[in-house]
Parts: C-alpha cells; sequence; structure tokens
C-alpha cells in the first residue's frame, strides 16, 4: 500500500481529498443478512447512472461483499507511488474495497480496532477520489469501529440510510442505529425495507414471505423519513451471483425502478437540509464563548435546522493568523451566516456584514452549544458589547 511517514502530512492529505467530496452518505444496517450492500453498491450505481460522479467505499473489512456484487472480484487497486487509484466502473463510478488488496479472497482478515481505523483512514486520504458528488461508504453492521471511525474521519456526513428487513428482530437491532447516528449528530436520510415481500417469477405477483412494513412502521415511530420496500426478487440474488449491478443490467423490471426512485430522496435530501440549514460561528476559548473577539482559540461552528430547532453538527476550526480583513472572509468560507461574539469592535462588525454576516454582541460567556440552543429559542440574553475599541477583533 502507499504510505506516507509525516503524520501532519497525511492529515493535510486527508482533509484535502474529503473536501472535494460534496456529498457524503454512509449506509448502515443493525444487523447482518439485511442486504446492506447490495443496497449500497445500486444506491451507488444509480447515482452514476443519473450522471453524478460517485465514489463507492467498502469498510465492511471482515465481509467485503462490493467486489463480488460489482463483478470485480479478480480486480487489485493500483498504486501510482503517491496515491492509491480506485476501479473505475463506468464514466461515473469509482469503487474501493479491502477485497481489492487481498492476495486470496478466503483470506482472513484478524485485526483490532487501531488497524481497522487506520485501514479506513488511508482508503480516504490515500486514494484519488477526485472531485465526487457522492461518495456512499457501506458500513458493516452494526455500531462499532468502522461506522465510528468512517463518519468521524469524513466530518460533517451528509447524512445516513438505514437498511432492514420487516421482521421484528432486524426492526429491533435497526433502532439502535438510528439511536447511533443521533448520538454522532447524523442527519438520518431515511429507512429502506429491503426483502419486503417475495416477487414470484411466475406471476410477477408479490408474497409477504418476511412480511412487509415493519421498516416503514419503525421510521414513523422514531420520526425519520421512509425511502421504500424493496421486494425480494429473484433478479437480485442472480444478479448479485454474477457481479452485476441490478439496477443496470435489470433496469426494465419493477424492481429496479423501485430502486431507481429511492436515489431521489436521497438527491432531494442535500438540497431540502440547506434550505432549512444554518451555521453559527462562535469564537471560543477554553471551551467558553470568547469575551474578546481577537483573542479566540478556536471558531466553533454549530450547524442547526432551524426548522426543527435542533444541532446538527459541531466543529472546531484554528482561525488564521490575526491579519486585519482576513477573519471575516475565512468565517464566511466555512459557510457560516451569523457570528455569535462577545466583545467585537464596530470596525470589525462592519468586515463581517460587509461579507453578508449577521452579528450578534454581548453575548455571555457559555458553553458555544448552550449560546447557540438559546439563540435559536429566542432566550439568549445579551449584555454590553464586552470590547468596543473600533479596532477590536478587526483582524
Amino acid at each position: 500500500m502507499c504510505s506516507c511517514e509525516n503524520p501532519e502530512m497525511n492529515e493535510v492529505l486527508l482533509k484535502e481529498r474529503i473536501s472535494r467530496i460534496k456529498n457524503k452518505i454512509v449506509i448502515l444496517s443493525g444487523k447482518g443478512g439485511v442486504g446492506k450492500s447490495t443496497v449500497a453498491a445500486n444506491i451507488a450505481m444509480s447515482l452514476a447512472l443519473a450522471g453524478f460522479k460517485t465514489g463507492l467505499l467498502d469498510v465492511d473489512i471482515h465481509g467485503p461483499s462490493i467486489p463480488t456484487i460489482m463483478g470485480l472480484q479478480d480486480k487489485k487497486i493500483q498504486n501510482d507511488g503517491i496515491s492509491l487509484l480506485p476501479l473505475g466502473y463506468g464514466n461515473n463510478l469509482k469503487v474501493v474495497s479491502i477485497g481489492f488488496l487481498l492476495d486470496n479472497s478466503d483470506s482472513a482478515i484478524i485485526w483490532r480496532g487501531p488497524a481497522k481505523i487506520g485501514f479506513i483512514k488511508q482508503m480516504l486520504g490515500q486514494v484519488e477520489w477526485g472531485e465526487l458528488d457522492y461518495l456512499i461508504v457501506d458500513c458493516p453492521p452494526g455500531t462499532g469501529d468502522e461506522p465510528l471511525s468512517a463518519i468521524q474521519l469524513l466530518e460533517n456526513v451528509t447524512g445516513a440510510v438505514i437498511v432492514t428487513t420487516p421482521q421484528k428482530l432486524a426492526i429491533t437491532d435497526v433502532r439502535k442505529s438510528v439511536n447511533f447516528c443521533e448520538r454522532l449528530n447524523v442527519p438520518v436520510i431515511g429507512v429502506i425495507e429491503n426483502m419486503s415481500g417475495f416477487v414470484c417469477p411466475e406471476c410477477n405477483k408479490t408474497v409477504d414471505i418476511f412480511k412487509s412494513g415493519g421498516g416503514e412502521r419503525m421510521a414513523q415511530d422514531m420520526n425519520v423519513p421512509f425511502l421504500g420496500k424493496i421486494p425480494l426478487d429473484p433478479n437480485i440474488v442472480e444478479a448479485g451471483d454474477e457481479g452485476k449491478p441490478f439496477v443496470y443490467f435489470y433496469s426494465k423490471t419493477p424492481t429496479a425502478k423501485i430502486m431507481e426512485n429511492i436515489i431521489q430522496p436521497i438527491v432531494d435530501f442535500k438540497e431540502k437540509k440547506e434550505k432549512n440549514n444554518m451555521k453559527i460561528a462562535i469564537p471560543t476559548a477554553q471551551g467558553k464563548l470568547c469575551q474578546h473577539f481577537g483573542h479566540c482559540e478556536v471558531f466553533t461552528f454549530i450547524e442547526i435546522d432551524e426548522e426543527t430547532k435542533t444541532i446538527i453538527s459541531k466543529e472546531e476550526i484554528v482561525p488564521p493568523e490575526h491579519i486585519p480583513g482576513i477573519m471575516p472572509p475565512w468565517v464566511k468560507e466555512q459557510g457560516a451566516s451569523l457570528v455569535l461574539a462577545g466583545g467585537m469592535g464596530g470596525r470589525a462588525q462592519d468586515l463581517f456584514i460587509e461579507q453578508g454576516l449577521k452579528i450578534l454582541a454581548g453575548c455571555p460567556s457559555e458553553d458555544p452549544e448552550k449560546v447557540a440552543t438559546d439563540y435559536l429559542n429566542g432566550t439568549l440574553v445579551t449584555g454590553a458589547n464586552g470590547c468596543d475599541h473600533s479596532h477590536c477583533g478587526s483582524h
């Protein structure tokens, strides 16, 4: 594998490559055997066929299925001396799996947590993904090291798609995946109920062998979107065994149409999210809102859903060197539209306003999340501007 001995350089490379990916979507399931990898592969293929530049990353380290599903099990990932090069599938799809790095597909991978985290970091930072509209990450079942590491390394994950089957046993475990996303501030794009009825190859009627509707009811109970039901179609099994992405080779079947329709809410999610969301910038020192704007240690950027008044994500970023005029455009580049500050001079406020940012000064020295939540709820109490010198904070 390609590697770099400079950890700082690795971090820079990781952030640079992730920054070129517009949407990062993790595919999760509470338990194995629900067809998660099949769904992940066909979502990626559907997005690629719709014209989106798409990446498919398989981080199911102990049971990588993507190479077989995509018909790439005999392929090996290449190394150009600088980067790892993903395998191409058609014009718009790039695929990476640990399966492409194994000499023998029957080899057992016996790794502890740190090795798994290192591998996922390498696949994100050392693979030349290029510019992507979507990166679909096929995670192993459960809420362990791999999905946790992928989400933490990707930063600002667009959302998660959770796959289940209709049975009560699967639904119980999938609820844990929803709670997992809530704990990590990852929006749930929706739930897919897979194997929802069996499509008879003779008459095309659907028979509810494994029941139906359990995933939909669970989504309603947990107040997350439901994306649709995919029946158990013999053609899906055949396609997976033969390494033919189902939505591509069986595009005219009713089940393929269902799969294609599922990607529309995924595409719409980002637009809806951006419409409802705002990002607040809070200058912070020692974990509290900094009363002297120009002396902050980091900027805490808090993304919130204005419609539901909930915090979606929080990120601390070290600002650039304090040079006059640099800070306002930098804050704007991070996507913020509002700055909640303690003390900020009049000149500094003018510079932020020129960038189209709103300013609220005189905020209390509280935890940034509390300040943002109080602002959302209309209960934020502001006092006098902590520093009203004309030069303060103009950096």
